[in-house]
């Protein structure tokens, strides 16, 4: 029994079977990567963006037999582009974005967690040298 009879043209086998073979090709796994786990407990999950387009389509060609004819054809691309890694350290969790063709505004917005960091890390520093510093003039006043 051909797919017409069935009351599919054939071209919806055309892209049925397009659709499948994007599905093998991308998957869960593709954007969010599998953990890397580094020497003292580092893990590093990759993160991807993956864009995909296809195409696909068909005629029924003139015949003189009686038969149905029908030529078609689809195609599809993806494209997979790592965007960024979650770097996980015991409870501290960092999102690193890849700034490759990033726009001046982005890279600055990336850049502020680690700046708060070690602007944090420096102030505490400071706080703590100047406690120690005024400990020891009261140490050596009594």
């Amino acid at each position: 029994m051909s797919d017409r009879q069935n009351g599919q043209h054939p071209v919806q086998d055309t892209v049925r079977v397009t659709m499948e073979e994007i599905r093998s090709m991308v998957d869960a796994n593709t954007i969010i990567g599998t953990p890397i786990t580094c020497e003292g407990g580092t893990t590093v999950i990759p993160i991807s963006k993956v864009s995909f387009g296809f195409a696909s389509g068909g005629s029924d060609l003139p015949t003189k037999v009686a038969k149905d004819m029908f030529g078609g054809g689809g195609g599809a691309g993806v494209t997979v582009t790592p965007v960024a890694f979650l770097v996980i350290t015991g409870s501290d969790v960092k999102l690193m974005q890849l700034s490759i063709n990033a726009k001046a505004a982005n890279a600055v917005v990336n850049m502020v967690p680690d700046l708060m960091d070690k602007l944090t890390g420096f102030l505490n520093q400071k706080q703590q040298e100047k406690l120690k510093a005024s400990e020891k003039n009261a140490q050596t006043e009594d």
